[in-house]
């Protein structure tokens, strides 16, 4: 038989015994495995959002009930408009509004620059 032949069984013996192995592997030890987790999983979502939907209405329950009157008279009302004012401003402008435009960046980001080149020099 010529070398090249003889190779090319060997060759494809070594495949295929390498692919049984591999696909056996996956068929009996990696697929029940992933299974089996998979259904923990699937039971354990089932039993989280009743449980988280029963958990909210119990915490606004608890909140409103211990809601102070004075709570009721206005003030709620004053911080939920600024909250509003807030949103709107954030909104609008984006968040340049909250962190600040890029000028203020770069000028900050120089100031910063400077102090730690001061404090180098200091030593």
């Amino acid at each position: 038989m010529p070398l090249w032949a003889t190779l090319a069984i060997q060759i494809s013996a070594t495949v295929v015994a390498v692919l049984v192995t591999l696909w056996g592997f996956w068929r009996l030890v990696v697929r029940p495995y992933l299974d089996t987790r998979v259904a923990e999983l699937i039971e354990a979502s089932r039993e989280i959002e009743p449980a988280v939907t029963r958990g909210v209405k119990k915490g606004v329950a608890d909140t409103i009930r211990e809601l102070p009157e004075s709570a009721l008279d206005g003030t709620v009302k004053e911080s939920t408009r600024q909250l509003l004012k807030f949103g709107s401003g954030l909104f609008e402008n984006g968040l340049s509004s909250f962190l600040g435009n890029a000028a203020d960046l770069e000028r900050s980001g120089r100031n910063e620059a400077g102090k730690t080149s001061k404090r180098s020099t200091d030593s």
